[in-house]
């Protein structure tokens, strides 16, 4: 391992965040009867449609601290490779139109994407809701379908300087990530316990697709309950089963997350998920002979994220505002049952936040990557990034 620290500190960054809330209205409202008199009211019924429109920014400057490992974790045995960079990561802008009482249009594009082969990249979420009672939502188009924790949780407010290994290997699979399809999702109640559920059918091919690759279709579930109040302690079951190419493949996982008060300014939230799928990706694109069944080429994982976050209060707004340090420990293997190689991945960051609901974000992490086999040349290689990102959301 080597480490240059006049790199990791080459440019002091300069950022500032501005928040654009456009005009909300309450889902409740409604038109007033002509054949009943009421007091006359200063509000009046809202006008269709309403924008809302938003976004984040998010750039970072890598260094590579392992030798011959460039900065995206492959191995050059020439000794070739970009070993430190500076990148944009993420140029969202989102815009939901509320086109009326219970219909919204959502659109999300990340103008990142265009720094390289466009296709199948930039549009990201471009679906329409239709409320179909308080507590049923119908959805079709593109979007993130419910199949673990991450799927609820924007990026601009993960736990973690970026998705866990899983989320994007089962993004490839279809399962995660953004997919073309429909779903229905809402709350309810077993007894006391609130329930949230979602049901979703995708073409499991990814996202700006021009057709399906093929007839299958994914089929998955997710139910969470939430045992607590105040997010103090939730979880989630998931599971999956469809057809690609021709062959039955199946999915699940489970999630568990929550938040412990450890003094008025101290919190420690947690998050763990584990899943296991049919890799049917990795069967359909092996040079060699399938060996057997496709369910004999299993993807499984499990990571484990504790998250502290310290509030400081009565601070102005120009100032710092919390303070969060996490860990996150990974283990991957994508063909535990034919070729076992186990990938783990821990990630230890620490988060300064200058604004609140992270408006103005600055974090520092390492990221330590360890495979049970090395291959050279590849980036099955262990590897160590140094990372220093900048956020703003607006």
């Amino acid at each position: 391992m080597r480490m240059n620290f006049m790199r990791t500190l080459p440019l002091v960054f300069a950022f500032s965040a501005v928040q654009w809330n456009a005009q909300t209205v309450s889902s409740d409202s409604s038109q007033i009867s002509s054949d009943r008199k009421k007091p006359t009211s200063n509000v009046s019924a809202p006008t269709y449609p309403i924008f809302k429109f938003g976004g984040i920014f998010q750039g970072r400057y890598a260094v590579s601290a392992t030798k011959n490992v460039d900065v995206n974790g492959l191995h050059h045995s020439d000794e070739s490779g970009t070993d430190n960079t500076f990148l944009i990561k993420y140029m969202r802008v989102s815009m939901k139109a509320q086109i009326s009482k219970r219909t919204q249009v959502v659109v999300l594009a990340n103008l990142a994407d265009f720094k390289s082969d466009p296709k199948t990249k930039v549009l990201e979420n471009a679906f329409i809701k239709y409320q179909l009672t308080p507590d049923i939502d119908l959805q079709f188009g593109q979007f993130r379908p419910a199949f673990g924790i991450e799927e609820l949780i924007p990026v601009d407010i993960i736990k973690s300087m970026e998705w866990s290994n899983q989320y994007n290997a089962f993004g490839k699979l279809g399962w995660t990530s953004f997919q073309i399809g429909a779903s229905v999702g809402g709350k309810t109640r077993i007894g006391k316990l609130p329930v949230h559920y979602a049901v979703s059918v995708v073409n499991g091919n990814g996202k700006n697709q021009i057709n399906d690759n093929d007839s299958g279709k994914l089929f998955s579930s997710r139910l969470q309950f939430d045992i607590l109040k105040n997010n103090a302690l939730n979880i989630g079951i998931n599971a999956g089963a469809g057809k690609a190419y021709e062959k039955g493949v199946h999915a699940f996982a489970a999630d568990i997350s929550g938040k412990i008060p450890l003094s008025t300014q101290l919190s420690l939230n947690l998050i763990a998920e584990a899943k296991q799928a049919i890799n049917h990706v990795l069967y359909n694109t092996l040079d060699a002979q399938h060996l057997g069944n496709i369910s004999n080429y299993q993807i499984r994982a499990f990571y484990f994220l504790p998250d502290f976050r310290y509030e400081i209060k009565n601070s102005n707004s120009r100032n710092l505002n919390a303070i969060e340090f996490s860990c996150r420990y990974e283990v991957m293997d994508e063909n535990f049952r034919l070729d076992p190689n186990p990938h783990t991945t821990v990630m230890p960051m620490v988060s300064f936040e200058f604004l609140k609901d992270y408006g103005a974000r600055v974090q520092l992490g390492m990221k330590m990557d360890r495979y049970r086999h090395e291959t050279p040349d590849t980036s099955l290689y262990d590897s160590n990034l140094m990372i220093l990102q900048i956020q703003t959301r607006f």
